[in-house]
């Protein structure tokens, strides 16, 4: 081994240590969002969580806020890969389905990080930036679905980018007040949404 090996296999090492050691703030933070919710969580409680000092969590993450907002990055990241993996499938009613039974399934893994993204989305650069960027992908996937079942791509109110941004923000908040009751009024949810987007696209008959 030279010595110029040593510093390279190190700095691996750190690498490592340190994406574990950052999944697990970002976990415990996860973990209190859904215990205390994010007002009451501090610093404190995210380091003591993690098995780290609060001086350790600095090194990673500058506030709390910061923790939030990359946990929000972290989720919405799924987020993104289902809406492509939507705007992907051919058939329009089964892409329709799978992207709704996708969006339940993350809503009740992630839903306290959702709804805290939504929240804080107004107020949070980073994170409005991010929430927006995802509806936009989601918007796109939506529009893809409706162009497919044969509804008119253009500008106006009865076409379909219009009509994805409508649906879109419409599932972003039955879903967000769904979440906050039960996995069945989610799934209840689910299923109007679903029967709305596929009433929109002309598939219902």
């Amino acid at each position: 081994m030279t010595p110029a090996d040593q510093p390279a296999r190190s700095r691996r090492t750190t690498e490592r240590k340190g994406d574990v050691r950052e999944r697990a703030i970002l976990d415990t933070c996860e973990a209190l969002l859904v215990r205390k919710g994010y007002d009451a969580m501090t610093v404190a409680d995210i380091a003591q969580g993690a098995g780290i000092t609060r001086g350790a969590l600095y090194f990673y993450f500058g506030s709390k806020q910061e923790v939030v907002t990359a946990l929000v990055a972290r989720t919405v990241a799924h987020l993104w890969e289902r809406s492509e993996a939507t705007a992907r499938t051919d058939e329009p009613r089964r892409a329709v389905a799978a992207a709704m039974q996708r969006t339940v399934e993350l809503w009740n893994e992630h839903g306290p990080v959702m709804r805290t993204a939504i929240d804080l989305s107004l107020t949070v650069p980073e994170i409005g930036e991010l929430w927006k960027r995802t509806a936009d992908l989601f918007i796109a996937a939506i529009t893809a679905v409706l162009e497919r079942a044969g509804v008119q791509a253009g500008p106006a109110p009865d076409q379909a980018p219009a009509m994805a941004r409508v649906l879109c923000w419409m599932i972003e908040r039955t879903f967000y007040h769904a979440s906050q009751e039960s996995p069945q009024k989610l799934q209840e949810a689910s299923a109007t949404c679903e029967h709305i987007w596929l009433t929109s696209a002309g598939l219902t008959s």
